[in-house]
């Protein structure tokens, strides 16, 4: 009975981070049509909608990346919302041309504020930002040259992380595991429509918008996948990205991940929309697949094998296999070890981090679920520090 639950685990571990992906690869093979070029002749207005806590340091250079784009400068508007902010950002913002600033004193988190953005929102596009990230200069157009199809309802950019050579074990982590989950991203919008965007930056058909309740951890996320569920494409479009520096340490990036899983374990029990098999069966087998079994499986997946693996090879010491595993497990375990010990030194061969990073988010997610059912988590975003 053991081995079964054991081999039942490792083939679920298995399949969502590796044979989810390979499947979604050969879809998209069988489904790839050769994209036309297309270049977009007629400029929709769009606005830039930018919600920012205290980013003062950072607000001239992202308003001058939002209108230093390939995008006509005379069609970008730029919406910000500085709910709750304490540094004067908003009486800076008031003095730039072209720039339309919200403010309130009372912060009652993100969702609040671009529920309250959108009402000023006149342009066909909507494009959601971070004050954090910086664009490429052709992200607007190329976003916008997605929307030339009408199935389409929101376009998903490109999440990248800065990885330097003096970064610590963060930087190596989160810039490896964003590459990762573009590039599957990047195969479930080739096969129809990815599950959702991320904040850094996507655009949506301002007409799809619906309020959110404003208890949402993760605007961006149920946004996005509302519009799935509507039966609109979310298609992902990697050649247009923000970029932004890495957590400063893990300590950081815990806190940001903690309360991501917190918002997504959100997603499963307050959105049963998100679970619509009749309605949205690819969606639903999707979302079940990249996103519920990440955050639902692996996590207790990765503490339970290796005792289960240990039981049994205890129970049968000549099993090659079990002698095998064992020693993989061993090698894993090691190196998150040796990750947590050398995370803020200077090492040449930083892929070494991987594992410490792929089991500390792992173990985030546990607290974030721990979080939720204690209903702790706070809807307003406790910004992490970003290594500089």
């Amino acid at each position: 009975m053991i081995e079964i639950i054991f081999w039942i685990l490792l083939v679920a571990l298995l399949y969502t981070y590796f044979g989810y992906s390979l499947l979604m690869w050969i879809i998209s093979k069988v489904l790839k049509k050769k994209k036309k070029s297309t270049q977009i002749h007629v400029f929709p207005d769009v606005t830039l909608v930018i919600a920012a806590y205290n980013e003062k340091e950072l607000i001239k250079e992202k308003v001058r990346n939002g209108f230093e784009q390939t995008y006509p400068a005379g069609k970008i508007r730029q919406l910000w919302i500085t709910d709750g902010s304490n540094d004067h950002s908003h009486e800076l913002l008031k003095n730039i041309p072209n720039v339309n600033v919200l403010h309130n004193n009372e912060r009652r988190g993100k969702t609040a504020a671009v529920n309250r953005a959108m009402q000023f929102v006149e342009t066909p596009i909507t494009i959601f930002t971070d004050a954090n990230t910086m664009l490429n200069r052709e992200a607007i157009e190329l976003i916008v040259n997605e929307f030339d199809h009408p199935a389409t309802g929101c376009v998903a950019g490109e999440k990248r992380v800065k990885v330097r050579e003096n970064d610590n074990a963060v930087g190596m982590g989160e810039g490896s595991y964003w590459k990762y989950e573009s590039w599957i991203k990047k195969l479930e919008s080739e096969t129809g429509s990815t599950l959702a965007a991320a904040g850094e930056l996507y655009a949506i058909r301002t007409s799809l918008f619906e309020a959110l309740p404003e208890n949402v951890i993760l605007d961006d996320y149920v946004l996005s996948s509302r519009i799935a569920t509507r039966g609109y494409n979310v298609k992902y479009c990697p050649d247009a990205y923000a970029i932004e520096n890495p957590s400063a340490n893990i300590e950081e990036e815990q806190k940001r991940k903690i309360r991501i899983a917190a918002g997504a374990f959100q997603t499963v029990f307050q959105f049963p929309e998100f679970f619509n098999f009749i309605k949205n069966p690819f969606y639903v087998f999707k979302y079940l697949s990249h996103k519920v079994l990440r955050w639902v499986v692996v996590p207790p997946v990765m503490i339970l094998i290796p005792l289960l693996c240990g039981i049994i090879y205890f129970q049968n010491p000549t099993s090659l296999f079990y002698q095998m595993f064992s020693v993989i497990l061993i090698i894993f375990f090691s190196l998150v070890i040796l990750g947590k010990f050398l995370q803020k030194r200077k090492i040449r061969y930083k892929f070494i981090f991987i594992p410490y990073y792929i089991f500390t988010m792992n173990m985030a997610i546990i607290k974030g679920f721990l979080r939720y059912i204690k209903g702790q988590q706070d809807v307003r975003w406790d910004k992490a520090q970003r290594a500089r």
